[in-house]
């Protein structure tokens, strides 16, 4: 390992749209543990909806400030594999990120600006110098993310590239009126919420509601602020306006996606915590 000092105490933290049927969450696990077995690993998770870029880009973005210093990420969601996309490595001054260059370390990216960034282009710290072009995940991805957490230094690892050139995924802004917020769907989650990228601080002492396909949707602070089936919009723990059904399924229920376009409406309709 070019004599880098082995570091216990740094953290792999695992993403991908692989599952849990198939052999290739472990099979990656086990690439890591041939480099360094006594690292720590973490799952994030693993059910990604299959090469759903935004899903992944969402909950890379939202995981990444609760872990420790110099935790490697290692993502996974590349429909693109095998192709001229870019394999990279990321350095934050919090961490690092793994994985293909398409758009899912654009969230991050928003968060905090990267140090550093290279093309994964030195097979020396790949799995093989022969890859397979379907599964860079256990052959690229995973191995490099080992030696990163090793303390192999990012220059190492590839060639430098221009951290403005990275891929952002073409996601919807949110915009604001006098009246109204126009903004859109980031994520759905497994209970069918709707999480936008509004912000709380958008609607911070306002009245307000949401309109998303074809309804009106009042606002609340919990869930149990809306009867059982009904909709509700609220500020979700992850600080950004989601709309739910209280023992439902809104995705469902609104017939919605991810990017489908929603708007905080400023109007006299009441709080449902007020009635």
């Amino acid at each position: 390992m070019d004599g880098a000092m082995m570091s216990h105490d740094r953290i792999i933290a695992l993403l991908s749209d692989f599952g849990l049927q198939d052999i290739y969450v472990g099979v990656i696990k086990g690439a890591i543990a041939k480099i360094a077995s006594q690292l720590k690993v973490i799952d994030l998770t693993h059910q990604i909806p299959p090469q759903n870029i935004a899903a992944g880009r969402f909950c890379l973005m939202e995981a990444f400030p609760y872990f420790p210093a110099e935790t490697v990420f290692v993502a996974v969601v590349d429909p693109g594999v095998g192709t001229q996309r870019r394999g990279i490595a990321v350095q934050f001054e919090k961490g690092y990120l793994v994985g293909p260059d398409n758009g899912l370390f654009s969230g991050v990216l928003g968060l905090s600006p990267p140090l550093a960034a290279v093309e994964l282009t030195n097979p020396h710290y790949w799995l093989s110098h022969y890859p397979s072009s379907t599964f860079h995940g256990r052959d690229i991805f995973a191995p490099v993310g080992a030696h990163l957490a090793c303390g192999v230094p990012l220059e190492k690892l590839g060639t430098r590239i221009d951290p403005a050139s990275l891929v952002e995924l073409p996601l919807a802004f949110f915009k604001m009126t006098e009246t109204s917020i126009i903004g859109a769907i980031q994520h759905i989650d497994i209970f069918g919420n709707l999480i936008t990228n509004i912000p709380a601080a958008a609607v911070e002492y306002k009245r307000w509601s949401v309109a998303i396909a074809n309804s009106i949707v009042p606002s609340g602070r919990t869930y149990s602020d809306a009867d059982t089936g009904e909709t509700l919009a609220l500020i979700g723990s992850h600080g950004w306006v989601e709309i739910a059904v209280n023992g439902g399924n809104a995705k469902s229920q609104l017939q919605v996606d991810w990017g489908d376009l929603v708007e905080i409406v400023y109007q006299q309709l009441p709080l449902i915590s007020d009635q």
